[in-house]
């Protein structure tokens, strides 16, 4: 206000309350007299000459007090014949308040400031309406069109510019946006990045640019915090609808909005609560929110340890000090239905474990189950038999084929390692196994593969790649070429050695037809398939470009 040119011009001098220079306007009032003073009802910048001011410092200190007890923003003397000078008495009081006490050193038209300000004052309330037509806008139109809950989320973080996080009712990270790493912006759940490998070991040092890290380490017990006592920057609203809570909109500390932060996250919310009572199952967040987890670590699309490591404690999977393992379930159809991921993690918290579940992102067919064990507690057969019961259970007419077991682990590099060996083991033993076993799932450990275990180890090396590349070029050519599955059949050949007539039923081909591909693959490579070091290249060669391709 007191750069606005009709105030400039009569050269302000800032007595008192510097430091609440910021403090906003809601109106400007003249008033001349003890009395208009007193009927100020806070937040108003008063205009005087002091021609109606009393005259004795008693008098002008009972002044101050009325204006200080009012809650005026501040007051603006005009120094003239009336009032030469400050009062001394009147600028004590507002000295002690803190408030700005500002006098103009030359005459001013209090008419073109009142006008100038509250222009200001009107327009800057007819933005904050617009921009509440926008934000109403926005998620109406979210709603409407059955977005869901991690792009409603997005959006909100979107127009706060700062993170949102959507938890549910035990402070459980259901989705989050906006997190920031190094001080930049860092959208949704996932980023790219880092390649990991080997199959276990401690976690690296941490990525102090892993975006999350900061805003999601700690966050149940900062989240519960936050609700008993309030946390400044912190504003929280509740998502539910007839009566039924789900969970809380949390944005944390950022700039002002036109529209009131409040404003947007209410507004977000009502659109996450319409996307609640439309959802299909009640496990319809919590099966999203998994999925982009293991989609983002298995794609491996995360910068750093920290960040993702972040992610996971906050979706309520803990890393520190415990044994982790990745696990890869098969139906016998094929496919696996929607509840199946709840019902994995029901059962692995049922047998004590944390667990978080979901559809594999590059094979429908797999259900990838990440368990993490309490200090103490073994990764045992009947924890994977009970996971195996609970996804079974959905559909009684689709028993479970293969449970496959990755290497128990520490940290995020050996949960993805161990996540990769049981979806390999499992992608291996799957239609082997179906054909001999009856409504029972066969539970395999990848220390039964220590092969796939070899390959999963040198992870990426660029040696192990050329050999495979060398030894495989001819097979993945003429499957380009032709839209062949020789590669396919080779994969079945080398899982069922020495039994021709499982390996041709594995692939799904008759025995005559197997065995015009095999000769052909042994033409193409000009290699003997019955040699035992040619098998054993081959079969290390067809895992790492399987290793590669997930």
């Amino acid at each position: 206000m007191l750069r606005l040119e009709p105030v400039a011009v009569a050269l302000p001098e800032v007595l008192t309350g510097r430091e609440r220079l910021d403090a906003p306007v809601r109106w400007v009032h003249v008033a001349e007299t003890a009395e208009a003073a007193r009927l100020s009802s806070g937040g108003e910048l008063l205009l005087a000459t002091g021609v109606g001011w009393p005259s004795d410092d008693a008098a002008l200190r009972r002044l101050g007090r009325v204006l200080v007890e009012a809650g005026v923003a501040g007051l603006v003397l005009e120094l003239g014949a009336p009032v030469p000078a400050a009062p001394a008495a009147l600028v004590q009081e507002f000295q002690t308040a803190g408030l700005p006490f500002v006098v103009l050193h030359r005459e001013a038209r209090f008419v073109a400031i009142t006008e100038a300000v509250h222009s200001r004052i009107i327009a800057e309330q007819m933005v904050a309406l617009r921009a509440r037509d926008d934000i109403h806008a926005l998620f109406t139109g979210l709603s409407l069109r059955g977005s869901p809950a991690d792009f409603i989320v997005e959006q909100a973080a979107r127009v706060l510019g700062s993170p949102v996080v959507l938890e549910d009712t035990s402070h459980r990270v259901i989705a989050a946006s906006g997190l920031t790493a190094s001080g930049q912006t860092a959208s949704g759940l996932t980023a790219s990045g880092l390649t990991a490998s080997g199959t276990g070991g401690g976690a690296a040092a941490p990525d102090r640019s892993a975006p999350g890290e900061d805003e999601l380490a700690g966050w149940e017990q900062r989240s519960r915090a936050a609700h008993r006592s309030g946390e400044a920057g912190w504003t929280i609203v509740p998502v539910e609808a007839r009566g039924m809570r789900w969970g809380h909109l949390v944005g944390l500390p950022g700039e002002p909005h036109p529209a009131g932060r409040s404003n947007v996250l209410e507004q977000a919310a009502v659109a996450l609560a319409l996307s609640r009572l439309s959802d299909r199952d009640e496990d319809e967040w919590t099966r999203r929110s998994h999925d982009a987890l293991l989609a983002a670590l298995l794609g491996r699309r995360f910068a750093g340890e920290g960040g993702v490591t972040a992610r996971f404690e906050a979706a309520g999977f803990p890393f520190g000090g415990r044994a982790v393992a990745g696990v890869a379930v098969r139906l016998r159809s094929g496919t696996v239905p929607v509840p199946a991921a709840a019902r994995a993690v029901e059962a692995a918290r049922a047998a004590g474990v944390d667990a978080v579940a979901g559809r594999h992102p590059e094979q429908a067919g797999t259900l990838v189950v990440a368990v993490s064990a309490r200090p103490g507690r073994q990764l045992a057969d009947a924890l994977f038999s009970s996971i195996a019961d609970g996804v079974g259970s959905v559909r009684l007419d689709d028993p479970v084929a293969v449970v496959a077991v990755g290497s128990d682990a520490r940290g995020v590099t050996g949960l993805l390692s161990s996540l990769e060996e049981a979806v390999e083991l499992a992608a291996g033993s799957a239609t082997r196994t179906d054909a001999r076993l009856g409504r029972t799932p066969l539970i395999q450990r990848v220390q039964h593969r220590p092969l796939l275990r070899l390959v999963n180890a040198l992870g990426s090396d660029p040696r192990l790649l050329e050999h495979t590349e060398q030894l495989l070029r001819p097979l993945i050519e003429y499957d380009l070429a032709t839209g062949g599955d020789l590669v396919e059949v080779l994969r079945a050949y080398l899982s069922h050695p020495g039994n021709r007539t499982r390996a041709a039923a594995a692939s799904h081909l008759s025995r005559s037809v197997f065995y015009q591909r095999i000769a052909l693959i042994e033409e193409l490579l000009g290699m003997d398939l019955d040699d035992g070091e040619t098998v054993a290249a081959l079969h290390a060669a067809v895992l790492t470009r399987g290793r590669v391709a997930t």
